[in-house]
């Protein structure tokens, strides 16, 4: 069909239609038996696999990056409260909860 295989995790994806491109990729031998094993279970060609896998990554959006966000300073003074230890994080827990 679409698909013939070469050395093993090497897959040589070519088509005969107009449209289509010959090339060769290398991929995980575990992801290629996979892959093999389910377009066999499924009826279907390594290739039409590839094709949708290849399509579905493609057609997702691409996260925006998120905005850098600037964090205001505490111009604050006084430091913790009398007897709170910060580096016991079980007795700051008692403190805040008024324990």
């Amino acid at each position: 069909m679409g698909d013939s295989r070469l050395a093993s995790g090497h897959i040589d994806v070519s088509g005969s239609m107009l449209g289509h491109m010959r090339t060769t990729v290398r991929i995980r031998d575990e992801l290629l038996q996979k892959a093999k094993r389910r377009a066999h279970s499924e009826g279907r060609t390594l290739t039409a696999m590839i094709e949708e896998g290849l399509g579905l990554v493609l057609a997702r959006r691409r996260a925006a990056p998120a905005e850098r966000v600037e964090l205001p300073v505490s111009r604050c003074t006084g430091g913790v409260l009398p007897g709170v230890d910060l580096s016991r994080s079980s007795e700051l827990e008692d403190v805040m909860s008024g324990a």
